[in-house]
């Protein structure tokens, strides 16, 4: 841990306080200017951007993965066994590959609008790819698996008792649910979400291919500053304010957790 993360964490922690050379490079000055450019309403921008796009890839993962995780949950061991190699086959191919393949889908000429187009629903064809929506859409396929196997956890070791107790109460299959299910289930709610929010804030490729020059995120910021402008302080700034926000979610959903498990003692 300490050679493979904490290392080179702190090296770019010190970089970041450097200043940038005339043609690259580092200059060995102080400078805390690489910080205070986040005070700029471009970058104030491109940091609420990808919030939003993280937390509308985190919604949209959690909406589609909860009914899902809830069908595997409660399935037969042999059709469980299936759901959840379904879900982890998509890790045996490279997600740079089927980013490609997500491409040729949504693409002007893709298969979508040429099957669109010869059934004759539209007149021209849609513009599917190079757009929020598109961005969204890659990170959410991407992440999907995270969100569900943390939501399967949970959800398998629910009690049944519990809903069968709901329901000889009186409570209907929604208010069961709103009062039983989903509070028991919330940390796995809560783990999902992380596990999908914070990898949605540093994956670039996705919305560099499915977004193009129309979607700037914080990744894509860092990346451009390191391989295109060369401006290493700068970007090693914005990747410590990066962990500086992932750090404080780590600490909002300890905090959650454990007053989850505070609520279930009492």
């Amino acid at each position: 841990m300490l050679a493979l993360v904490a290392v080179p964490l702190m090296l770019v922690l010190i970089v970041s306080l450097f200043s940038r050379g005339v043609y690259g490079g580092l200059i060995y000055r102080v400078n805390v200017q690489n910080y205070l450019r986040f005070i700029d309403p471009l970058y104030v921008k491109v940091l609420w951007n990808s919030l939003e796009v993280a937390f509308l890839t985190t919604l949209a993962c959690l909406v589609l993965g909860y009914p899902f995780a809830y069908v595997v949950a409660r399935s037969s061991l042999r059709w469980r066994n299936l759901l959840l190699l379904l879900i982890i086959i998509p890790f045996w191919s490279n997600s740079l590959i089927r980013t490609y393949a997500w491409i040729v889908l949504l693409r002007t000429e893709g298969v979508i609008n040429q099957v669109l187009l010869g059934m004759g629903l539209i007149d021209h064809p849609l513009k599917l790819l190079y757009n929020t929506g598109a961005v969204v859409l890659g990170l959410t396929y991407t992440l999907f698996p995270f969100m569900v196997l943390p939501l399967y956890a949970s959800i398998e070791k629910l009690d049944r008792r519990l809903l069968e107790a709901s329901a000889d109460l009186g409570a209907g299959p929604w208010q069961t649910f709103c009062r039983v299910t989903l509070p028991l289930t919330m940390p796995g709610v809560i783990a999902g979400s992380l596990l999908v929010f914070i990898p949605s804030l540093g994956l670039f490729f996705i919305p560099d291919l499915m977004g193009g020059s129309r979607t700037m995120l914080i990744s894509n910021l860092i990346q451009n500053q390191f391989l295109a402008a060369r401006d290493w302080p700068f970007g090693s700034a914005a990747s410590v304010i990066l962990m500086i926000l992932t750090l404080i979610l780590i600490a909002f959903y300890l905090r959650l957790v454990k007053n989850t498990e505070r609520l279930e003692v009492i």
